[in-house]
């Protein structure tokens, strides 16, 4: 999946644009690795496949006790929490991973990672009716390009259609989505305080939901899950510090390592490689994706 939107900080940073890269990289090979472990976990290479439902619930249950940890660590000074946008980020963001833990159980991890980097040209189109942006014919064309290269790699014949990449589809919108919610909260509150919220509150949504097709985890699975959890707050702590350390437009581009890691797991753990149909595809996506951050650069630029 692609690395979680980030708010803005609020507080000074030193800057250093070479730390900035290393950290979103690094963010990039943890969140790459928590969908390698919800394959592992959705298949049954662990045990018995657990349902995506269960996998969402860990991943929240353990990211919330990591950064747990670490709030009564550091005890940070709180603010008053802005509660409804914290509910639609966490909601859309919730049923934005359980969507992807169930695609990549079922589709090559480049396919379903390619196809989440859809989530900003979901996000851009919602900003239309939501945000009442403005959207030129150039942010257009990228999202127009980016849609052709997700066409392509749902493989649409009879012979070859993956039902399976609709799901990786839908994780994308709702990303996307979650991303119109992020932006509003931006700048309001701190960062630590921004994950510890929406962690909070994923984890009451995925303990409900999680009811109906709980069943025992291997140990085994309670590991990967935990890892999972535990990897995903990481990757959190490190994308909100990239982006404090470095200008967006530079340091964002480096999440697109996230596809290169996700194909590599997926080599050397499964044996799955990209073919040419996932390349192009992929490629297409990337290209458009590509466009839209240039043109945002130079829109901030300019502004």
């Amino acid at each position: 999946m692609t690395a979680p939107a980030h708010p803005n900080v609020t507080t000074q940073t030193p800057q250093s644009a070479m730390l900035a890269a290393a950290l979103m990289l690094s963010a990039t090979a943890f969140i790459a690795a928590t969908t390698l472990l919800a394959k592992a976990l959705g298949t049954d290479v662990l045990g018995p496949a657990l349902h995506p439902l269960q996998i969402s619930h860990g991943r929240f249950l353990f990211a919330f006790l990591g950064i747990s940890t670490v709030l009564a660590l550091r005890r940070p000074r709180l603010t008053r929490p802005a509660w409804g946008l914290h509910l639609g980020r966490t909601s859309f963001g919730w049923a934005g991973v359980t969507l992807m833990f169930a695609a990549v159980a079922y589709i090559p991890l480049a396919d379903a990672t390619a196809i989440s980097f859809l989530n900003p040209v979901f996000a851009m189109m919602l900003a239309v009716p939501l945000l009442r942006e403005q959207v030129g014919p150039v942010r257009w064309l990228a999202a127009g390009i980016a849609l052709a290269g997700a066409l392509i790699l749902l493989r649409p014949t009879p012979d070859s259609f993956q039902p399976a990449a609709l799901l990786a589809l839908g994780a994308a919108m709702m990303m996307g989505m979650e991303v119109i919610f992020i932006k509003r909260l931006s700048g309001r509150e701190r960062p630590l305080q921004i994950l510890f919220i929406n962690n909070a509150m994923g984890l009451t949504i995925a303990s409900v939901a999680v009811i109906a097709v709980w069943q025992p985890p291997s140990a085994a699975q309670w590991g990967a899950l935990a890892a999972l959890g535990l990897l995903m707050a990481c990757a959190q702590a490190f994308f909100v510090n990239a982006m404090a350390r470095g200008d967006a437009s530079f340091v964002a581009p480096f999440s697109y390592a996230t596809l290169v890691f996700a194909a590599l797991y997926d080599a050397l753990i499964f044996g799955v490689r990209p073919d040419a149909v996932s390349l192009i595809g992929a490629g297409v996506i990337l290209t458009g994706a590509a466009i839209l951050a240039w043109r945002e650069r130079r829109h901030r630029t300019r502004a």
